[in-house]
C-alpha cells in the first residue's frame, strides 16, 4: 500500500532583495538604488542588478515601500463604472502612456456613489500613489475631495470634469457643441419635438451635453418641455443601459411622443433600442435616434447608431502625459486645460420626418 507524506508542502519563498544582491554581487542598498532608480550607480553594476532580478523573477514589495513612506510607481484611475466601453477605450489611451513610461495603475469605480467615489479618492492618497486621474462627473463633494488631494501634494488630472479653484488638469471633449449639432441634424431631418434621455429635467443644467440640446432647441425658437427631458438623477456616474430602457419605457407611454430623442451616450441608447423594440416602436421610422461617444459597439446595434464621436483614447493618452509632466517635474504652473473637438457620425437611426409625424 503506497503512503502519503503526511508533512504539508512547504511554502514558495519569494525571491528577495537580498537575494538579488548576492547574485549580483552587491550589497543590498546599492541593488535598492539600481531598482528604484535612486541615488548614483554605475552602468555596469546596474545592468548586473537588473539581470540578476529579471533572472531570479524579483518583484519589488509595494506594501513595504508604502510603508516606508515611499510613493508607488503607480496611478489611481477614478471611473464612473467599467460597463460602459467608454471607460475601457479610455483606460487603454491611459495605460498607453503609462506602461510606456514604467508606471501601473490602481481603477476604482463610483457607480452613483459621491460616497464612494471620495473614498476611493482618498484610498488612493493612502496607498501613496503618484497622481490621480478622475473620470467621474463632477459633484460638490467630489470637487472638494479632488482639491483636498492636490493640497496634499498628489497631482491630480480630470477628464470632461473642469475643477475650479485648484491647479488641477483637465482634459475633454466639446460636449456642448457636440451635442447642439447633433440636434441640429435632428432638425434639418424636418424633427421639432426632440427628446432628451439620460438625465432628470431637475438635474441637467450642468451637463454640457444637455446644454447644447438646449442651445440648438432655443436657436430655433422651440419651447423646452420637461416630460420630453427623462433619466436619473445627478451622480458621478455615466447614464446606463438601463437608465436608457427605463426611458424610454416612460417615453412610450406618452400620449404625444417626440419624434427624435438625443441619447446621453451610446451605452443609454443600446437600453433604448431594446425597449423599443419591446414597445413595437420602430427607429428610425418612428422615432429617430441620436446618441453620443462613438463606442465601437455603436456600428453594430440594430440599426446601427448616428452618434457623436469623441476623441475617447486620446483624452486618456493627453491626461496620463499632463499627469506624468507634474510628476516628474516638468510643469509646476497653473491648471491646463484642453478640450478636443466632436465629430457627427451619421447612420441608420435617423431618418427625415414622416409627414404625419408632423405636430
Amino acid at each position: 500500500m503506497s503512503t502519503r507524506s503526511s508533512r504539508a508542502a512547504a511554502p514558495t519563498r519569494h525571491t528577495t532583495l537580498a537575494d538579488v544582491a548576492r547574485a549580483a554581487g552587491v550589497v543590498p542598498m546599492t541593488a535598492s538604488r539600481a531598482i528604484n532608480n535612486t541615488g548614483y550607480v554605475s552602468d555596469d553594476v546596474r545592468e548586473r542588478v537588473l539581470k540578476a532580478a529579471s533572472e531570479l523573477n524579483y518583484r519589488p514589495n509595494m506594501l513595504a515601500r508604502s510603508l516606508k513612506g515611499q510613493t508607488l510607481k503607480a496611478i489611481g484611475i477614478m471611473l464612473p463604472d467599467i460597463a460602459n466601453p467608454f471607460s475601457a477605450e479610455l483606460v487603454a489611451g491611459i495605460q498607453k502612456e503609462l506602461t510606456g513610461n514604467g508606471y501601473s495603475a490602481f481603477l476604482a469605480t463610483a457607480h452613483r456613489s459621491v460616497e464612494l467615489e471620495t473614498a476611493a479618492l482618498d484610498a488612493f492618497v493612502d496607498h501613496r500613489v503618484a497622481g490621480v486621474i478622475v473620470a467621474t462627473r463632477g459633484t460638490a463633494l467630489g470637487d472638494d475631495a479632488i482639491a483636498e488631494i492636490v493640497r496634499s501634494g498628489v497631482p491630480v488630472v480630470t477628464v470632461g470634469r473642469p475643477v475650479e479653484g485648484a491647479k488641477v488638469d483637465c482634459v475633454t471633449a466639446d460636449h456642448r457643441k457636440g451635442a447642439y449639432e447633433a440636434v441640429n441634424h435632428l432638425l434639418k431631418l424636418g424633427h421639432r419635438r426632440i427628446g432628451f434621455m439620460g438625465i432628470a429635467p431637475e438635474h441637467a443644467s450642468n451637463l454640457r451635453r444637455f446644454q447644447g440640446y438646449k442651445d440648438a432647441l432655443e436657436e430655433h425658437g422651440i419651447e423646452l418641455r420637461n416630460e420630453l427631458i427623462v433619466g436619473p438623477e445627478s451622480s458621478p456616474a455615466y447614464a446606463t443601459e438601463e437608465d436608457g430602457y427605463a426611458a424610454m419605457m416612460k417615453i412610450g407611454a406618452l400620449t404625444r411622443r417626440p419624434t427624435a430623442i438625443l441619447a446621453r451616450n451610446d451605452y443609454t441608447a443600446m437600453g433604448a433600442l431594446h425597449a423599443a423594440q419591446e414597445l413595437g416602436i420602430r427607429v428610425p421610422s418612428e422615432i429617430s435616434m441620436v446618441s453620443f461617444d462613438n463606442t465601437p459597439i455603436s456600428a453594430h446595434t440594430t440599426p446601427p447608431l448616428t452618434t457623436v464621436a469623441q476623441p475617447i483614447s486620446e483624452q486618456g493618452s493627453r491626461a496620463a502625459r499632463f499627469l506624468l509632466d507634474r510628476i516628474e517635474g516638468r510643469f509646476k504652473g497653473g491648471g491646463r486645460m484642453v478640450s478636443l473637438e466632436c465629430q457627427l457620425v451619421v447612420r441608420k437611426s435617423t431618418a427625415r420626418i414622416a409627414k404625419k409625424g408632423r405636430p
